[in-house]
């Protein structure tokens, strides 16, 4: 497991320990959890992006191969 050094407002530090003991949670466990979340949902996203990311890409090579062709003489 990684170590995670973080630089919070005075704010923000405040709103994330009252929220772990409203929870009766560790403030590490509240900021885990909350950054775990996030990566499982947006690891279905990110692979989304990236099938059309492919997908663009394939289609503008195929798009513009003939171009590609003549340039590359």
């Amino acid at each position: 497991m990684t170590t995670l050094t973080l630089n919070l407002s005075d704010e923000h530090f405040l709103f994330l320990k009252k929220a772990s003991a409203r929870l009766n949670i560790a403030l590490e466990e509240l900021v885990f959890l909350g950054v775990k979340d996030l990566v499982d949902r947006n690891q279905d996203d990110a692979k989304e992006i990236d099938e059309t990311v492919q997908d663009a890409m394939k289609y503008v090579l195929e798009k513009n191969a003939e171009l590609y062709k003549r340039l590359a003489v």
